[in-house]
């Protein structure tokens, strides 16, 4: 299986930035579709942004023109961001990873969550 560690989580003041990464490893042959997803207390966990292998992206409407995903091929990673930090931002962000494993096999994946927090 992948292994999907996430960092670049933490305390920040509204209006602040933050960049989350979610780095893949293992017997991947390829990446398809990544993503991030967040969910906050008490709350479903919801669409934040995804990026297809082409570079195709896809935002919620609550983040677009603060939030930006990108990826490193190379690097088997997806960044995300996040400038212009509300409250409303608040949640445990989880990466999403759609590989195909060397072998052949296909499987979706995801990451253990980081927490961003937003003061006022």
């Amino acid at each position: 299986q992948v292994q999907l560690v996430e960092s670049g989580g933490g305390l920040v003041q509204a209006g602040g930035s933050l960049r989350l990464s979610c780095a893949a490893s293992g017997s991947i042959f390829s990446i398809n579709n990544m993503g991030w997803y967040r969910q906050a207390p008490g709350k479903q966990r919801e669409l934040v942004a995804t990026i297809t292998s082409g570079g195709f992206t896809n935002y919620a409407d609550s983040v677009k023109g603060r939030f930006t995903i990108s990826r490193d091929n190379a690097k088997n990673t997806v960044y995300l961001q996040m400038n212009s930090l509300k409250p409303d931002d608040m949640a445990v962000y989880y990466c999403y990873v759609a590989v195909t494993y060397v072998g052949g096999s296909w499987g979706q994946n995801w990451g253990q969550g980081t927490q961003v927090t937003v003061s006022s």
